[in-house]
């Protein structure tokens, strides 16, 4: 394997939120397998610097944390411990602590969010230093799920990644199948045509 993402539930139930077990996840696959890069899709480690640097001092490639929806769908969305404004707040904190690893973050679209919270959404994931950003097509899990609004066609998808790469996004997949790690492993394939060794 030469790219491997790694993601687990919430582990609310420990001490540091699960942040040990990543970091010891990507340490051992960094040693046993250097040419293997890792993404990690974490949750916020409810907001906690040293979990936060617990982890990224293990050396991901890429730290992935989504925010999921626009602001004002937030608490419908998520659990209510996780937040709008926290998300930022811990892809910010990791860029300007290790600007080396990337950041990474997922939208799901169809909630009913306009064309204008799209925007400030992936314009504060920018502000923030995210280097990659997905978009996808919300569908609806279950009956006890939100609803489905809205079904996004495949040229709305298009153009807002040609948005996102306007905005500076290094990396941008965008499509109605696209989940946050779908075809993760295309960013190093982006890095090295434009030249980068890696």
């Amino acid at each position: 394997l030469k790219y491997l993402v790694v993601t687990s539930v919430d582990r609310d139930d420990l001490p540091d939120f699960g942040a040990g077990h990543f970091a010891n996840v990507v340490k051992r696959i960094n040693k046993d397998y250097p040419d293997t890069l890792v993404e990690v899709l974490i949750p916020d480690f409810n907001g906690e610097s040293q979990h936060m640097d617990t982890l990224a001092k293990s050396n991901p490639f890429v730290i992935a944390q989504n925010i999921e929806t626009v602001k004002r769908f937030t608490h419908d969305v998520r659990d209510r411990r996780a937040g709008y404004e926290q998300t930022l707040n811990c892809l910010k904190y990791y860029k300007e602590n290790y600007p080396h690893i990337a950041t990474k973050s997922s939208i799901m679209l169809g909630l009913g969010e306009t064309h204008e919270e799209i925007l400030e959404t992936m314009q504060d994931l920018k502000n923030v230093g995210c280097d990659i950003v997905t978009l996808g097509q919300y569908m609806r899990p279950t009956m006890r799920h939100l609803k489905v609004e809205r079904y996004y066609k495949p040229q709305e998808f298009e153009h807002y990644k040609k948005v996102a790469y306007e905005m500076g996004f290094e990396f941008v997949a965008s499509g109605p199948l696209v989940r946050s790690s779908y075809k993760a492993a295309d960013y190093l394939d982006h890095l090295r045509a434009k030249g980068h060794d890696i």
